[in-house]
Order: structure tokens, then sequence, then C-alpha cells
């Protein structure tokens, strides 16, 4: 690798960091218009450095960086979800790379057979989707009026809703999906459904399908395993993450999706993630983090990490606390998911491996437990540098060379730990996540005013 580039790589790294710093910068401004000229301006710039183009070879942003950015985009999402969980809710969980998987594939199985002529994937999981969230809303308050009613009881009664849904949903989609099938045509002969907007149109809905359906498989299996402490609920994650592995590596025998392929990997998936639907998409995860936490019911998921008795002391639910985190967490796990499938467009079961599932848990410690500016500055600085620039550096040293990374890794968290027990940025946040300060209460008496708590 030449000096130059590897400086150029390193120039490039500190660009993205201040950029993400601009970009929470412009997002707490005061003005709604200026949050707007802010975030067109940050898209615009990223925009224009992946086209501009310098003489025959020379790309300031070039198609690798362009994966290594789609990359830290949905690295980001899938972290700032571990964080919300483990960081600022305090329950240890190894099962976010698996519902990383679930929102992968279910939302490139709708896009592959949508492009096939096959609209059933669109219909079961959206008709499903909606069904199971009527269903569960119902059984939410149907328990309410019951008291006493066991963890496992109130799981039976969710788990029979959703299947219930999705045994509609499949009756649905067998029925209305050939009558589509002529409008949709196939990838030689594509229907006017199949146009590149529908494709686009059909892509962002997959996503979000894809998202919420990771959602509510995240809430049944929480539901009964949040109860545990937190060292079982860690282990109960774990073998979640290797049941869901091992369906991808037999989902064309064990379940009905000879698409995916099994262990061969599913291929044929249409490459239409574009950096306006990456962006997009984490810029809603920032700002759907940040309210959350500045609401009281954010303020109630860490006062749960900082004190659980005490939280219940004060009147706080935890066990439905928990859940929430879980879920709002797996659901951004599910989003990044579905724009990741469609950035590489071959899905394989090794991607989402025991081993592949540490990379957000080595994110979120390396950028700070409950900070998510940390995570998202991590989440670009891991991608670009470690796996973008080390593994470009170690190909030097020849075949072999990039599988020192694995070596690499470990040593770098246990000098970070040693170093700043605390991740790079601590409890630190930039811009538009900084908490608001708090100003001091003033009361008056007889004798003059004073500040509320001073002597």
């Amino acid at each position: 690798m030449q000096v130059g580039n590897l400086i150029l790589t390193i120039v490039k790294i500190v660009v993205l960091i201040a950029y993400i710093y601009g970009l929470l910068w412009v997002l707490g401004r005061k003005r709604m218009w200026q949050k707007l000229l802010g975030v067109l301006a940050a898209f615009g710039v990223v925009q224009v450095a992946l086209l501009l183009r310098f003489g025959e070879s020379f790309q300031i942003l070039n198609a690798f960086d362009q994966g290594l950015l789609y990359q830290a985009c949905t690295l980001a999402m899938v972290s700032i979800g571990l964080n919300l969980i483990y960081g600022l809710n305090g329950q240890f969980s190894l099962a976010q790379w698996g519902f990383y998987g679930i929102g992968a594939y279910c939302s490139a199985d709708i896009t592959f057979r949508w492009i096939n002529g096959d609209a059933s994937g669109l219909i079961v999981v959206g008709i499903g989707t909606v069904l199971a969230g009527v269903a569960m809303i119902g059984v939410n308050r149907f328990l309410k009026s019951q008291r006493g009613v066991p963890v496992l009881s109130a799981f039976t009664f969710y788990l029979i809703a959703a299947i219930g849904a999705g045994i509609v949903a499949v009756i649905v989609g067998r029925a209305t999906g050939p009558a589509l099938a002529p409008l949709i045509g196939t990838v030689g002969a594509p229907g006017p459904l199949n146009s590149p907007l529908a494709r686009q149109v059909v892509f962002v809905v997959s996503i979000v399908l894809a998202g919420i359906f990771t959602a509510e498989v995240s809430f049944l299996f929480g539901l009964p395993v949040l109860t545990l402490g937190s060292d079982y609920f860690g282990i109960a994650t774990l073998g979640f993450s290797i049941v869901v592995n091992t369906l991808m590596v037999n989902s064309d025998t064990i379940l009905p999706f000879p698409e995916m392929k099994g262990g061969r990997g599913m291929v044929g998936i249409p490459r239409i993630t574009s950096w306006a639907v990456a962006f997009f998409f984490l810029l809603a995860v920032i700002v759907i983090i940040r309210n959350l936490l500045r609401s009281s019911t954010g303020r109630t998921v860490v006062s749960v990490r900082e004190d659980e008795i005490a939280a219940k002391a004060m009147g706080v639910n935890a066990p439905d606390t928990k859940l929430l985190a879980f879920v709002v967490g797996s659901l951004f796990a599910g989003l990044a998911g579905g724009v990741y499938a469609h950035y590489i467009g071959f899905l394989s079961p090794g991607t989402f491996s025991f081993l592949a599932g540490f990379n957000p848990l080595i994110v979120v410690v390396f950028g700070g437990l409950g900070s998510i500016t940390g995570t998202i500055a991590a989440s670009f600085g891991w991608i670009f540098f470690l796996e973008g620039l080390l593994r470009v550096v170690l190909s030097q040293l020849g075949t072999e060379g990039p599988t020192w990374r694995y070596v690499v890794y470990p040593i770098a968290l246990l000098l970070l730990m040693l170093v700043k027990p605390k991740g790079l940025l601590g409890d630190t946040e930039w811009g538009y996540l900084r908490a608001e300060p708090v100003a001091a209460r003033k009361t008056g008496d007889s004798g003059g005013s004073r500040t509320e708590g001073s002597p």
C-alpha cells in the first residue's frame, strides 16, 4: 500500500468524525429551517464526494469507501439499538446481531420475490405485521383488565395471537399474490409495478416492514426472557442468536424459503441501497433515540439501569421498561439489516455468526456505554480504520495477513479499557444529543431571593 493512500485514508477518517460532529451540531440548532438546511448540506457533501471525480483514477470517496460508508451507517444503527438495551437500560444482550440478520433476510426476501413477479412476500409480511400488532394490542388490553396473570401465560396469549395473524396473512398472500404477478413481471420482462421507481418504493417499505417484524419477534422473545437476571438473560440472548443462525443455514430445508438457499447464501438481491436511503434511516434512528431519551419514558429507561429497586419504589414498571428498550433497540437492528442486505446483494449465514455478533458490543464499549455520540463515532471509526485501513495494510503481509485483525481487535480493546474504562467519549454527547442544561430554580422569601439549594 502506498504511503500516500495510507495518509489519505487517515485523513478520510478524521474528516468523517468531523462530519459526524457537524451533523449533530446542525441538528441541535433551535430553528427548524436551520436544521433542514444543515441536514440537506450534510447529505449533499457526501453525495458530491461520492460522485466527484478528478481525472481517470482519483475519486474522493471511491466504490470501496462507499461500501464502507454504508456498512458504517448500518453498524451505527445496530449499535445505537444495543446501546439503548445495554448501555442505557443495563440489559446485557447478545441477540442484537441475530435481529440484524432477521431484518436483512426479511427485507431481502420481499424485494427478491417482488422483482421475480411474486408479491406474496410483501403482502404476507405487510398484512402479518399489521395484524400481529393489532392482535398484540388487543391481548395487552385484555391482560391489563385481569390481575395476576403469569408471564408465561401472557406469553402464550401473545404467541397464539401472532401465529393466528401469520396464518391469516399467508392465506391472503396466496390468494392475492397471483393476481398481481402479471403487473409485476419478472427481471427480464418487468411489468408496470416493477419499474425503477416502484422498486425503490417497495425497497423502502420492505425495510420498514423488516424493522417492525423484527420488533415483534423481539417482543415475543423478550417477554419471558427479560424476567431472568442479567447473567441468565445474556446467556438466553446468546442462545437466540445461535438458533437464528442455525435457521439461516437451514432456511431452504427446515423453513419454506428455498430462495434463501440455506448455507450457500442468498443471491439475486437487488443492490439498490443508496446514500440517500442509508443517510435517511440513520438520521431517523438518531432522532428517535434522542427524543426517546429526552422524554419521561427515556428517564425511566435509565433509572432502571441505575437502580432497579429504587425505580420500582418510585412507581416505574421495570419489566415493561426493559421490554420497551429491548423492542426499540431490536427495531433499529431490523432497519439496519434491510439497508445492509440491499447494499451487499448477497446474504450468507456466516455474516451473522456468533463471532460477528460481538461487533456492535465492541463498538458500544469503544464509544462509551450510554453515549450515543460515542457509538456513532466508534461505528464509523471501526469500519473505516479496522475493516478498511487495517485490513488493506495487513493484506500486504500475505494472504493470511487480514486474519491478524482478530488479534489486533482484542489488544486494542484491552488497551482502551486500561486507559479509558468509560470508552473514548465516556458519557459525552455532541450537539443535538447533548442534554440541555437545567436552570436552577429561584425561590423568594421576605429576606430576598435566593437560588434553591444554596445555603
